[in-house]
């Protein structure tokens, strides 16, 4: 049974969120306490530590790339050490894998793990799945205060669910952010959950479409690349969450951009909140 079965279109709108680094205060946390010391110690890299961790950060959090799938990151900053600091086996492969795969999750490593033929393509695809459930029992062990979300979001969700459907559209772990949000009453304002295990954020919104949305009455919210990209993609709107502006930006959503988006105005008010956007991030 697909997750999407069960879901009843109820409004004229929908309202795509993102969870970690916009709904939920802890991109930085994961990344800074699992994602980068997790690989660190899969691949047996501490010796280069500190220029590997602040290199895996601004990977995925501070510049372009950031909310990048975490295995297309890992890739990333393996092929870099690669080049830099040791050779790591069978990287080639993980890029390709990374590239061509279908899904880009822990089903989708094990499947191409009983695929592989070449021992160093299975070894680092092995070795890429025991370190991404390294990070998420990683995840699940971080201190409690450490995983709040951001002030405003809560408000601007409900504000949101005022008027709209809402679905929760994010590449983390499903158990993860599941109990993040159900912690803090943040499903309460939430129709239906789409994380790494349905499919990219462009392949969830798209099926969404398929409930009879017309494209100017969906708005993608999310603090990333990969969300505009997603929105893009299916020719909907999209609404920035700015790095350490979060706040603010959930205030402006609830204030400002939903009203844009009830009364067909969003257009022009978009590409000035993308321009933001984009210059927050260096882009």
């Amino acid at each position: 049974m697909s997750y999407f079965d069960s879901f009843e279109k109820k409004h004229p709108y929908l309202v795509c969120v993102d969870s970690d680094g916009c709904v939920m205060d802890t991109m930085n946390c994961k990344h800074f306490h699992c994602f980068g010391p997790c690989m660190v110690e899969e691949w047996n890299l501490g010796q280069w530590k500190d220029p590997i961790l602040a290199r895996w950060n601004e990977i995925n959090l501070f510049s372009m790339t950031r909310g990048i799938n975490r295995f297309k990151g890992l890739a990333m900053a393996l092929e870099e050490i690669d080049q830099a600091y040791t050779p790591i086996p069978g990287i080639r492969h993980l890029i390709h894998w990374t590239q061509t795969a279908p899904a880009l999750s822990n089903d989708g490593v094990a499947k191409a793990i009983q695929e592989a033929s070449d021992p160093d393509g299975k070894l680092v695809l092995e070795k890429a799945l025991s370190w991404s459930k390294a990070v998420n029992a990683s995840i699940v062990n971080l201190p409690e205060e450490l995983k709040v979300p951001y002030e405003g979001a809560k408000e601007g969700l409900a504000a949101a669910h005022s008027f709209a459907d809402v679905a929760m559209v994010s590449s983390a772990n499903r158990d993860a952010v599941e109990e993040e949000w159900g912690k803090f009453g943040l499903l309460e304002h939430t129709d239906i959950v789409l994380a790494q295990d349905v499919g990219s954020k462009a392949a969830c919104i798209a099926r969404m479409l398929e409930f009879g949305y017309g494209p100017d009455h969906v708005l993608m919210i999310g603090d990333a690349p990969g969300d505009c990209d997603a929105a893009e993609k299916n020719g909907v709107h999209y609404y920035p969450i700015l790095v350490n502006h979060e706040k603010e930006s959930w205030q402006e959503a609830a204030a400002v951009a939903f009203d844009k988006l009830r009364s067909g105005a969003y257009g022009e008010y978009g590409l000035k909140k993308k321009e933001a956007f984009l210059h927050n991030l260096g882009g």
